[in-house]
């Protein structure tokens, strides 16, 4: 039940290329022996089994030969394995450019081109057509392709036309070519309908240049006169749509077109498929709609009665809205007007749909209480709808509620109200969706939910003891995240779980584990902690075990610092430090217990021992201002000053405490630092509480800075920062990325600093200083704590596998290199990806470092031994390869390392990884050498002992 705890993805795998050539080799052996067995099902198997092979080991060498093998087996076996290695090459389309034989893969397969049977010919067209991007200027298979579709086989023209497809989509020249037959026939006599609406789509694909995208657009404006049939318009509006979109130069015309048909034939079945085409023109080009064209959709809907029409008239205008520039410097009256009639539509998912328009098109307050009362009557209508159909609606109208509240905040406390008392009379996925949007209203302000903390903690109970049904497992929790919000306000969430923690841990204990994971997320850590301490119990796995364990200490610890004092009382600070030190180095043992070479948990270790050092170094720096009051300096302290050159040694060990202090400041923030840059498969959220947790090292770096290390009383003391950096902070408090009690309390701390600066000018260090050092301490620590999302699960996945040729052969054994040679290193790595690749960011090229250095005693310069180089490269189908040519002039052991880093579509580099080391052993070459040593002492010689030596014979 609780299998999927605490995983990670972001790891750098980089296994031994060796082992993955030797596993790639046998694989390909055990494929190759099934391709040349007797029996159809052994081969027919073997075939299939091949893209799963490709996205294992998605080598060029591998690739290559498999392919060949393949090929083969097209060329002498059957249809049926025909057919079957045609499914391998569309499914394995993004590794044909790994293909390094394409003549000798393109001979073998068109060879079956020839056969007097049509199947055949037409299963190599396809196959041809499959392979298209990397055969696309090949003559001789245009010409296989124009006869193709002269062919009176109807299985072999099929073919022809999906092959026709795949090379327009390719090749300028294929598609200028074949423009004037394909009109030809569609407009002939003899060709069949059906074959007629398959060639159709094939024009979407010629839009290489200008010229040939306007001569196939009037082709198909001709063929619409011609065919003024519905399926025909169906197939050509669509084909023009997507010509229009891919060239761009034919959106006006065609958006311009689209509405005619939508309004010149308001009853036809047609209208339906224009605009489909007008959403998709309207969800991937909306700028270029003008006001005139919203104006005749929005007068069109006026005069509409069918539901089906209405709705997708309205999707069409949803979609334009969700442009940014939507309603600027453009008239909306007619939607305006259309809107407020639709909002009083008898079918709801009409309504729903023009409130939606209602809200994002009207700004002013003029209507504001008419588009409340229209809202509550809606949301009221679908609360009351027991029909599951109705759940889109409550989604929508959701959506509307919540855009209403970030235009207008003052009236989120009534619709707060309404979605409280709406929970309770709903059921299912709706009462879920309810939940969430509640939690969305109130996530700023959860202080005004508490007056319906009674109703929810009723309606939990009841959802608790009907817990069988799986609707109500996703509602419990979904009711559990307000009932924590308002615990943080109130305190009385924590009795209210405490009372039901046993029963939900014992006989639902993925639910509870779900509950305690968003305690944690929203800062709840006492009840958390009572979650997971039962939890443990209720595992199997000794991992999972550990993993429970650890988060149990962890929010222990966080609530040990709920304990701190309002006032600076260094006593209680530095005891309530100590125990939550304490606690997280339990839990950072058990942590280390539930991480497995499959599941290391990288970043939680990382964050959570960048937690622990940022609470020793606050205890430190507590210590260190208590010090300062019972030791003060020494009687030497003046001398020592003078003899040093520095002032600020008059304040004794203080300075040299608040210059560690500062150091590990400093070393925190870059380790924060670094901890953001290898996320990349973070969601923003973490990132960002990475980033506030960073800018509080800075801000407290500032603080003790400017008040001790940099006091303007003691000059010559060395400047870190400068007094014009406190404007910077001011800046970064009033980010609107910043929590609003992370910008209080940094506008605060601001404030402080600038007070205390100006009361002690001209005055030595005293208790006003560390009191106001104290004092922001204190208010950092009293920040509230949460763990991120990226703790506990990663959306998306990304890992870079790296393979190196040439390879040791056996694990640690050193590569041989002649002194007098230069070592071809070759880099190829794959980009891995999970469920959802590009969720948060995607990756634009892959970074590649090389360094190598010999650890030989007689190097006679670095320079000469070591090579540092650097490479960008663009991947393709997340695949890239480079070649770097190394020297290895001095005998000795070289080490080489590699390692890999993405860069973003953003420009932003992201330390991830993997990093692979090659050990090169050098050696000299005897036969080398000695030819090395007769050349030197051939050319040492004087031309005069050159001429005396025939005589001395």
């Amino acid at each position: 039940m609780l299998s999927s705890l605490g995983k990670s993805s972001i790891t750098g795998i980089g296994s031994g290329y060796g082992d993955q050539e030797q596993d790639a080799n046998s694989a390909l052996l055990e494929l190759d022996k099934g391709l040349r067995s007797n029996k159809v099902g052994e081969q027919c198997e073997a075939i299939v089994r091949f893209p799963r092979l490709f996205e294992k080991y998605p080598f060029p060498i591998l690739i290559n030969s498999a392919f060949l093998k393949l090929a083969d087996v097209f060329r002498d076996g059957s249809n049926f394995l025909r057919m079957c290695i045609l499914k391998v090459t569309q499914q394995s389309s993004k590794h044909l450019d790994k293909i390094l034989n394409i003549d000798e893969f393109v001979r073998r397969i068109f060879f079956v081109i020839h056969s007097n049977d049509p199947v055949a010919r037409a299963l190599t067209l396809r196959v041809l057509g499959s392979i298209a991007c990397i055969i696309a200027e090949r003559k001789s298979v245009h010409h296989s392709i124009h006869t193709g579709l002269d062919s009176h086989d109807k299985v072999e023209m099929e073919a022809a036309i999906y092959s026709v497809s795949s090379f327009a989509a390719e090749s300028k020249a294929f598609a200028s070519g074949i423009c004037n037959k394909l009109s030809d026939l569609i407009q002939g006599l003899s060709t069949p309908t059906e074959i007629k609406l398959k060639l159709i789509p094939t024009f979407q694909h010629m839009h290489h240049d200008a010229a040939s995208t306007v001569k196939v657009n009037s082709v198909c404006r001709n063929l619409l006169e011609l065919y003024p049939v519905r399926e025909f318009e169906e197939v050509l509006l669509t084909t023009m749509t997507k010509l229009a979109l891919a060239s761009h130069i034919l959106i006006p015309e065609q958006i311009a077109l689209l509405i005619s048909y939508v309004t010149k034939q308001p009853s036809s079945p047609i209208t339906l498929v224009a605009l489909g085409n007008l959403k998709q023109l309207a969800t991937k080009a909306p700028h270029f709609f003008t006001e005139g064209h919203v104006s005749d959709i929005s007068l069109f809907c006026r005069e509409l009665d069918e539901m089906r029409l209405l709705s997708s008239c309205l999707d069409v205008l949803r979609s334009l809205s969700k442009w940014s520039l939507f309603a600027v410097n453009m008239s909306v009256g007619p939607l305006t007007a259309l809107c407020w009639t639709l909002c009083r539509h008898w079918d709801l998912s009409i309504a729903a749909r023009a409130l939606e328009l209602l809200v994002k098109v009207t700004s002013d307050k003029e209507h504001l209480n008419d588009i409340l009362v229209q809202t509550e009557t809606l949301l009221t209508q679908c609360i009351m709808e027991e029909s599951k159909r109705h759940d889109h609606n409550m989604k929508l109208i959701l959506k509307s509620i919540q855009q209403l509240c970030l235009k207008h905040p003052e009236v989120t406390e009534g619709f707060v109200g309404s979605l409280a008392t709406g929970i309770s009379c709903t059921t299912g996925n709706k009462c879920v969706d309810i939940c969430h949007g509640l939690i969305s209203l109130i996530e700023d302000r959860p202080d005004l939910l508490l007056e319906h903390e009674t109703t929810l903690q009723e309606l939990f109970d009841s959802t608790l003891t009907s817990i069988d049904e799986d609707r109500n497992k996703e509602l419990l929790v979904a009711l559990g995240v307000p009932l924590l919000m308002c615990s943080k306000r109130t305190g009385s969430g924590d009795q209210f779980f405490h009372e039901r923690e046993s029963k939900l841990c014992h006989e639902h204990s993925w639910l509870a584990f779900k509950i305690a994971r968003q305690a944690t997320r929203l800062g709840c850590h006492l009840t958390a902690s009572e979650f997971f301490k039962l939890l443990s119990t209720e595992v199997a796995s000794e991992n999972y075990y550990f993993w429970l364990n650890s988060l149990h200490e962890f929010t222990s610890a966080e609530s040990a610092l709920l304990e701190l004092p309002d006032q600076a009382k260094f006593q209680d600070i530095i005891s309530c430090l100590a125990t939550s030190l304490q606690l997280y180095q339990k839990g950072v043992g058990c942590l280390k217990a539930a991480s497995t070479p499959n599941n290391p948990l990288q970043f939680q270790l990382s964050f959570i021992r960048l937690r622990c050092d940022w609470l020793n170094m606050c205890s430190s720096l507590v210590t260190s201002l208590v010090t300062s009051r019972t030791c003060p300096p020494p009687a030497i302290a003046p001398a020592m000053a003078a003899a040093n050159n520095q002032e600020l040694l008059k304040c004794g060990h203080l300075a040299i405490q608040m210059q560690q202090c500062y150091n590990q400041l400093q070393s925190l923030a870059t380790r924060f630092s670094q901890l953001y840059r290898v996320s990349f498969d973070a969601d923003p959220k973490t990132l960002q509480q990475v980033q506030l947790m960073q800018r509080q090292c800075y801000l407290l770096m500032h603080t003790v800075d400017l008040l001790i290390l940099n006091n303007p009383t003691y000059m010559g003391s060395k400047s870190y920062l400068p007094l014009e950096t406190l404007s910077s902070f001011e800046e970064i408090s009033r980010e609107k990325t910043d929590q609003d009690v992370n910008q209080a309390v940094t506008q605060k701390i601001l404030k402080d600093l600038k007070q205390v600066l100006q009361s002690t000018e001209g005055q030595v260090i005293s208790h006003l200083h560390t009191n106001c050092i104290l004092d922001s301490c204190l208010a950092l620590l009293k920040l509230p704590f949460t763990f991120p999302r990226y703790f506990y699960q990663a959306l998306q996945s990304t890992t870079i596998k790296l393979a190196l040729s040439p390879s040791a052969k056996t694990f640690g054994e050193p590569t041989a290199l002649s002194t007098d040679t230069q070592l071809v290193l070759k880099i190829e790595g794959v980009i891995q990806h999970g469920a959802r690749p590009g969720l948060f960011r995607k990756v634009e090229q892959v970074c590649l470092v090389v360094t190598s250095s010999c650890s030989a005693k007689a190097a006679p310069k670095s320079g000469e031994t070591d090579h540092h180089s650097k490479w960008q490269i663009r991947p393709h189908n997340d695949y890239f390869s480079q070649h770097v040519l190394l020297s290895c002039p001095t005998l000795g052991l070289y080490t080489i390392t590699v390692e890999a880093s993405i860069v973003d579509h953003e420009g932003r580099t992201w330390q991830t990884g993997p990093k692979r080391v090659l050990p090169v052993k050098t050696y000299q070459d005897p036969i080398a050498a000695m030819a090395t040593a007769q050349s030197t002492s051939s050319s040492q010689m004087g031309p005069s002992q050159s001429r005396l030596q025939p005589a001395g014979r």
